[in-house]
């Protein structure tokens, strides 16, 4: 019984965590295009890749459940993703926004980091090796991608920090940028 309840819970996480990684496949493009740094473009380009190995890996483990993917919002990623639009579309100062745009990215990690612990957990209990395998694949993944923004944000939170001005880092108003976001 118990374990019945734990693989009902289990395939519950996952579809949240495929709704999640398809809201990032949408969503890094657009913070690759508002990031300033050249080496901070980069690493979301970068992780869109790797976002897009992880729901690939995650379709790999619903097939072999037996079960579909869809069904499920991650009303959590929903929430960060809003989030890092909103501040894009406030069009901070370069130093400002590229730091924002870390501090989303990480917010975002730290979810994922969470998650993938708690389904590889439940993927070892259940038995399910060849899952927990490619759970933890992604799970170090994330990991990974959160150092490097840490990295990142040494240089890049100096900057923002060293900048004065109030001027935006497009010249366009709020309100045209949010425009361009929307269309």
């Amino acid at each position: 019984m118990k374990e019945n309840r734990l693989k009902r819970l289990y395939v519950q996480e996952l579809k949240d965590i495929y709704s999640a990684e398809n809201q990032m496949v949408k969503a890094l493009p657009k913070m690759a295009k508002a990031a300033t740094s050249a080496d901070l473009r980069s690493g979301f380009e970068e992780h869109l890749k790797q976002t897009e190995e992880h729901v690939a890996r995650l379709e790999q483990i619903f097939e072999a459940l037996g079960e579909s993917p869809k069904g499920k919002k991650c009303k959590g990623m929903e929430g960060l993703v809003a989030e890092g639009a909103e501040m894009i579309e406030e069009d901070p100062p370069s130093e400002e926004l590229d730091a924002g745009l870390i501090s989303a990215a990480q917010r975002v990690e730290h979810y994922e980091i969470a998650a993938y612990g708690c389904v590889c957990a439940y993927a070892k209990l259940l038995g399910e090796d060849q899952a927990s395998s490619l759970l933890r694949k992604t799970l170090e993944e994330e990991k990974n991608t959160n150092e490097k923004l840490t990295e990142l944000s040494t240089k890049i939170n100096i900057e923002a920090a060293n900048s004065e001005g109030n001027e935006s880092h497009s010249g366009k108003s709020s309100e045209s940028k949010a425009k361009a976001h929307r269309a």
